[in-house]
């Protein structure tokens, strides 16, 4: 046989195989509309189970190919299909009825820091006329949300030079929240002193771990300088403004010089001048505005193999673009890990719904963060 022979062989396989995938569908569907049963997802499954058992009797070559294979056929059958609505899907059409038009203008929000902060920053550039209250810590900004001290919180995530903000994704496991909007505020570091004092005399440099990293390249140039992690870069700036002594200096905004005093003894001192850190807004109650296009979700798969496979195979059948995927590990289980997800799909698209209604097959829990839009 040749070549020509051989294609046309597979060629007539190949619309076999299509032929027998759409009756399998057809068929599908007409048993979930049987007594008004809702989409057959057991029997499914009780099929998947056995052709797995029964995967010795094909060949090798394939044998490792079967629960993929049944698993595409089970999630084709699903189309058109009636799914039965979970509560996390009802809550999200709810908010979308609710949630007022137009982004709040005047409220108040909680932060981590002082004064000068970049979360302050974002909150300004988020809100027109925010009255902030300032905490000590992230998982402060959480609490004060979750006991209704302040409506909304805005809270660092990611930066694109020094990566994820670890604690907050380790904070989002543990508080109740929902993701309202987000937004990336370039960020821009300079090394701040009190007035009279020059470079040459700095000895002690204290800022965040994060803007430290980020600025890692201007402060190898300091070899005689001890870089001091601080809790916050305002917070820094502030000690330094407060400190009787003049050798010290912090990594901050330039809004820092503008609160507690200080002079810039370099400016724009970070690694890369598209140096951006993204923000997101929380609240309590979940509100979907108009416009919302990224969806953020948590999720917690069984520990075995192919359950990420099974949960990224959903977003490429209903054509979900992935943004981010983040695994965190989960406290007091060993090896486990939580993973965090941002997908790029409009709020008011039945595939989230679909999405929504699906994840508690391929996932021992999640949790919906929310559906919002991004602001640059």
């Amino acid at each position: 046989m040749d070549s020509a022979e051989l294609n046309n062989r597979i060629d007539g396989i190949d619309d076999e195989i299509i032929r027998l995938m759409s009756e399998r569908v057809a068929l599908t569907e007409d048993l979930s509309n049987i007594g008004e049963k809702k989409f057959p997802i057991e029997e499914l499954r009780q099929r998947r189970r056995k052709a797995i058992e029964e995967a010795a009797k094909y060949p090798e070559t394939i044998r490792d190919y079967i629960p993929v294979i049944f698993n595409l056929m089970n999630e084709m059958s699903r189309t058109g299909a009636d799914t039965a609505q979970s509560d996390v899907s009802g809550r999200v059409l709810k908010a979308l009825d609710n949630t007022a038009k137009v982004f709040p203008d005047f409220t108040t929000v909680a932060c981590q820091g002082t004064e000068g902060a970049n979360s302050q920053i974002a909150c300004d550039r988020l809100f027109k006329n925010a009255n902030i209250l300032f905490f000590n810590s992230f998982e402060a900004v959480f609490s004060a949300i979750e006991k209704g001290l302040c409506k909304y919180g805005v809270i660092p995530v990611e930066n694109s030079y020094a990566g994820t903000v670890n604690p907050v994704y380790d904070l989002m496991m543990k508080h109740n929240f929902y993701i309202i909007r987000s937004m990336r505020l370039k960020i821009v570091h300079d090394l701040l002193a009190k007035p009279g004092t020059e470079l040459k005399d700095i000895r002690e440099i204290y800022s965040h771990e994060q803007a430290i990293s980020q600025c890692s390249e201007f402060l190898a140039t300091l070899p005689n300088v001890k870089i001091i992690p601080f809790e916050n870069t305002a917070k820094a700036a502030k000690m330094v403004a407060e400190s009787d002594r003049n050798d010290v200096a912090a990594l901050a905004s330039e809004l820092c010089i503008k609160y507690y005093g200080l002079k810039s003894l370099a400016a724009s001192v970070q690694n890369r001048d598209n140096n951006y850190t993204r923000f997101i807004c929380i609240s309590k109650n979940l509100e979907i505005y108009p416009g919302a296009d990224r969806t953020s979700l948590m999720l917690i798969l069984p520990h075995e193999y192919g359950s990420l496979y099974k949960v990224l195979s959903k977003f490429h059948m209903l054509g979900i673009n992935l943004l981010k995927l983040e695994s965190r590990p989960l406290p007091n289980k060993e090896f486990e890990f939580m993973f965090y997800f941002d997908i790029d799909i409009p709020a008011y698209s039945p595939k989230l719904t679909q999405l929504i209604n699906e994840l508690d097959e391929v996932c021992d829990s999640f949790i919906y963060l929310g559906s919002y839009s991004e602001a640059i």
